[in-house]
């Protein structure tokens, strides 16, 4: 059999799989232009328009000012830290949950999806009750005899960093948990048969393997954190301005839908930048296990 006779069917089968796969994906292709693309396309139209016509005075409005550039390094700031603080907590805690077994397993699991049930205002809530002056915090302080008086502690940095750590910390967990549950635990046994300290195989041999997880894990919650708006709302109010709180008070209050829809470009730019290096660093994690 020839080879052009070889390469005829095969590159027959993938067209026929490419149309099946098209076939297939067409009814949510359909939803996500007319419920996602679209609005969004209408968004950042809206964001260049004004009075006069075309328009860029919406953006200056945000990256030419010192106060609308503190809007996005806060809420890059948001992102950030919360990052950071999930990804100290979580990953552990999903070595931990990958280690454990039997009950062990359905316990923790059964608190990881919990708090997922519940509603983000509902959560952010609760922490403005823990942490205010004569909330349960404050109160075992001074039962203890810690401190003499409350600290105040609702309506600051620290309280949203806390606030937004518990509401995202599931989704650092989760991801890294995937891929941690798959990981051959007979590896580290051939790399102590090998000589490798525990640290050092460790450090080599897990900590890689894990990579896609944590760079999953990390683009989740950052994307989730950066855009957030209960949370910094409710634990902050007006003291830690942020994009997604600019968004709803253009839209809501001073009734300025350009700038809304300028800050809404920004953060979907920064979302899609996200989007772009977690891939490329999936696929390099990827490629080197």
């Amino acid at each position: 059999m020839s080879v052009v006779a070889m390469v005829k069917p095969n590159v027959a089968t993938r067209l026929r799989s490419a149309k099946a796969g098209l076939l297939l994906a067409l009814p949510a292709i359909l939803v996500l232009v007319f419920l996602y693309v679209t609005p969004l396309a209408h968004l950042l139209a809206q964001s260049f328009e004004s009075a006069a016509g075309f328009t860029l005075e919406p953006y200056g409005r945000i990256l030419g000012d010192a106060y609308g550039r503190s809007l996005v390094w806060n809420s890059l700031r948001l992102g950030l830290i919360t990052t950071g603080v999930t990804l100290a907590v979580g990953y552990p805690a999903a070595f931990g949950l990958a280690l454990s077994r039997g009950a062990a397993r359905s316990v923790f699991l059964a608190c990881l999806f919990l708090p997922l049930a519940a509603s983000v205002i509902a959560k952010a809530f609760a922490w403005t009750i823990l942490l205010r002056s004569h909330g349960i915090v404050n109160d075992a302080l001074m039962w203890l005899h810690i401190t003499n008086q409350p600290i105040r502690m609702i309506f600051t940095q620290t309280s949203l960093i806390v606030g937004a750590a518990n509401v995202f910390l599931p989704f650092m967990i989760l991801p890294i948990y995937a891929v941690v549950a798959q990981i051959d635990p007979r590896l580290l046994e051939a790399a102590a048969t090998l000589g490798a300290p525990p640290v050092s195989a460790f450090l080599r041999v897990v900590v890689p393997l894990s990579a896609p997880g944590v760079v999953a894990g990390v683009a989740l919650v950052f994307s989730l954190s950066v855009s957030a708006y209960v949370v910094p709302n409710l634990l902050m109010g007006e003291n830690y301005p942020t994009l997604a709180t600019t968004i709803a008070k253009a839209f809501l209050l001073t009734r300025d839908p350009a700038l809304g829809a300028a800050a809404g470009a920004i953060l979907m730019t920064i979302g899609l930048v996200v989007v772009a290096l977690s891939n490329r660093l999936g696929q390099a994690a990827g490629g080197s296990r």
